[in-house]
């Protein structure tokens, strides 16, 4: 198990479980900071080793290659062989060998520490540097708001209101700013530990290439002294060197779409990620709760001590479970570090409001327990309104209100899977693969907001829906794909059921190839009977846009970035929902590419998803460790196959960027060679609103993690 995900709503609980994770956050990005601390001293240390190294070396080379310049060969005679005239422009091929050989060889070594080290030192500084601040603001800010709390839940009832008006304006605003630094802080947390993975591997892996050639000429030059023997040697080396980097160049080509994609993914989440954060922060009353059994914030529990000691009020996190009546308290300071004590749970009977006639504090409440007959808890809300909150949640009479959305309501469109939808559904796929199958961009590509809602409410009247977009002209294809998937995002209930969420989440995140589309396809049959109905007629449509896609680059990836958010969607949205959109995807790839076995066969078998396990990786590079040891020989080499064999080797620069457009769900369903890692690329994904997109060509640009349809 990885870091959990920081919540948002967790900012406003405060909770100490929600601490220990910020915790585990900050100690992860502590470890990242000491490495690339380490790193990039070894590495200097490396670098300037190899340079006091090569100093003597490259002054010896140069003065060497002078040498082998200025020397001449003297004849008998009045004219030379052709043999003769051979052996005396040799020195001089050798000679400027060796110069340019020694000058490439120099520029290397300065580009080391601007491909290396420079970048890793400005991640540190820049992004690890930022949370090491914004860290010692929240904890400045805990400090401060936390203090003024207690000194206002300390202050007297009985002073004048004024007074009492102003000190709750002050902590309220103190409130107010320490949670939107905790927001801001919570999702900068996520956001390093989220970029540190392609920040800190691409220096590493441009840096490779070229201390592989800086080893294998250092070995090179520290074999044989014969002319002919000492360049025949060099070669030998050099070619060996070419054959171990052919051989790593699989991997680092796969890694380079890796880091293509974890970066195109960073961006496309951290942009919904954002947008979430601000959300919450107009309208943190939302976030307050995010459980419907239960209810948890701050309480100040008062311990009675027997006279002449009075009493003590200690603060607990609290958890009411409404169902059981049962008040888990857990002891928690801020101020000390964040320590956890003692946890306490007693059953209650009753609730009642505390006047501060016979208390001298506000927003008390008198506790009844169960098995402890006579005898009152008392304890303190934090405000007036925390106090209106406990009183209701403790008598189980305010409703629950959760994060879910109603996407209908918001948009207007009384959106329904019943006849008219399946029938609206299936007209637009008609219409579409008719009409425009091969437009370029198509679901990329959305139409204006006015004309998208207008098509969808006049497609769902019973009155008017009898309207054949294949035909009709006065709708273009792009408004009418913007109209299938608004519907589709209009359901009371995503296609693929709130309630079977998971369940699908699950095997997209490990696995083997066969066990994933066993999982997936034992679902899609547990879906009510509309619900698969339209799923498999519009994955059939997929796959044939897919089959499309050298017109309308729509690959299955493209698509399936569109759909995933489209068609499966959790109740809560949460950061954590958020950073499983990557695996929506992935479970909509298999479900258009195997569309015909899972919706044309009944399941034979369904196994439970607690059985599913990654596959083991293994390398490519163990093969050259059974290759005989590859030798240059100028006398049997062939000019003409140097050169095709060099421009074999050489991977095409677009190579990466074509890889990206491929699917996981392609990867792992078909035989790979041993050692390749599955890989798919995140596209810029779908803007999931009607609205123009301010990009000349329609597509919503590439944006911590990939992005949810809003």
């Amino acid at each position: 198990m990885g870091l959990h995900p920081l919540e948002f709503s967790e900012c406003y609980l405060d909770s100490p479980t929600f601490r220990e994770k910020v915790k585990a956050h900050e100690a992860e990005l502590d470890k990242t900071n000491r490495f690339i601390k380490e790193l990039y001293k070894d590495g200097k240390n490396l670098i300037n080793a190899t340079k006091r190294k090569f100093i003597q070396l490259s002054m010896a080379q140069r003065k060497f290659a002078q040498c082998l310049g200025e020397f001449q060969f003297e004849y008998i005679g009045d004219a030379k062989t052709d043999d003769e005239k051979c052996i005396d422009e040799s020195l001089k091929e050798f000679s400027a060998f060796l110069k340019n050989l020694e000058e490439q060889r120099e520029i290397m070594m300065q580009n080391i520490t601007e491909t290396l080290m420079k970048p890793l030192e400005k991640f540190r500084k820049e992004h690890l540097g930022a949370a090491k601040a914004e860290r010692k603001k929240y904890e400045k800010e805990t400090e401060k708001y936390y203090s003024s709390l207690e000194k206002l839940l300390n202050m007297s009832a009985k002073k004048k209101e004024p007074q009492l008006q102003e000190a709750d304006v002050q902590v309220e605003t103190n409130r107010q700013h320490f949670q939107e630094l905790s927001l801001e802080y919570v999702c900068k947390l996520q956001e390093i530990q989220e970029r540190k993975k392609f920040e800190c591997v691409e220096p590493v892996r441009s840096i490779m290439p070229k201390t592989l050639i800086i080893v294998y000429w250092q070995l090179a030059v520290q074999d044989g002294f014969h002319m002919l023997a000492f360049f025949q040697t060099v070669f030998t080396f050099y070619h060996q060197g070419y054959e171990l980097a052919k051989d790593f160049d699989h991997y680092k080509r796969a890694l380079q779409i890796n880091i293509q994609n974890t970066r195109s993914r960073f961006e496309a989440t951290r942009s919904e990620v954002y947008e979430l954060m601000k959300r919450t922060k107009d309208t943190p009353q939302e976030h307050r709760q995010t459980s419907a059994i239960s209810s948890e914030g701050y309480l100040y529990v008062q311990e009675k001590r027997p006279p002449p000691f009075g009493s003590s009020w200690v603060k607990r996190y609290c958890t009411f479970v409404k169902e059981q009546k049962i008040l888990h308290m857990i002891t928690f300071d801020h101020k000390s570090g964040g320590k956890t004590g003692e946890t306490e749970s007693v059953m209650l009977k009753s609730c009642l409001r505390k006047t501060t006639d016979t208390l001298d504090r506000r927003f008390c409440l008198d506790l009844e327990i169960t098995d402890r007959p006579g005898t009152m808890l008392t304890v303190q809300a934090l405000s007036e309104d925390d106090h209106k909150f406990w009183i209701h949640a403790m008598g189980g009479k305010e409703p629950v209100h959760y994060l879910g959305r109603t996407y209908s309501k918001e948009r207007g469109i009384d959106a329904q899977l019943d006849d008219i939808g399946v029938s609206f559904v299936k007209n637009s796929i008609n219409a579409i693969e008719k009409r425009g199958v091969n437009d370029q961009g198509l679901y990329r590509v959305v139409g204006v907001s006015s004309k998208v809602q207008k098509l969808l409410g006049l497609m769902i009247d019973e009155k008017s829906n009898e309207l054949d977009l294949a035909v009709c002209e006065d709708w273009d294809v792009k408004t009418i794909t913007s109209a299938l998937k608004l519907y589709l995002r209009s359901l009371p209930e995503p296609l693929m059921t709130y309630g079977l969420y998971k369940e699908f989440i699950i095997p997209a995140k490990s696995g083997s190839p066969e066990a994933r589309l066993q999982a997936i396809h034992c679902l899609v049959h547990k879906l009510p009977e509309k619900n698969r109905l339209v799923l498999g007629l519009l994955m059939k449509h997929l796959a044939t846009v897919a089959a499309h896609s050298k017109q309308n680059l729509m690959t299955v990836a493209n698509l399936g970035v569109v759909f995933g958010p489209t068609l499966m969607r959790p109740q809560e949205e949460t950061v954590a929902a958020i950073m499983d959109l990557k695996f929506q995807n992935i479970v909509v790839e298999i479900l258009i590419e195997q569309h015909e076995k899972i919706f044309g066969d009944t399941p034979s078998e369904c196994s439970s998803a607690a059985a599913f396990s990654a596959p083991t990786r293994q390398s490519k590079k163990l093969g050259r460790q059974n290759r005989p040891l590859a030798v240059y020989n100028p006398q049997v080499l062939d000019i003409q196959t140097v050169s095709v064999g060099s421009e074999s080797g050489t991977p095409a620069l677009d190579e990466a960027s074509l890889g990206s457009n491929e699917s996981v769900s392609s990867h792992s369903s078909n035989t790979s060679a041993p050692g390749t890692p599955p890989q798919r690329a995140q596209n810029p994904h779908d803007t999931s609103q009607t609205t123009p997109s301010p990009d000349s060509s329609g597509l919503r640009p590439s944006v911590w993690w990939s992005a949810v349809s809003a």
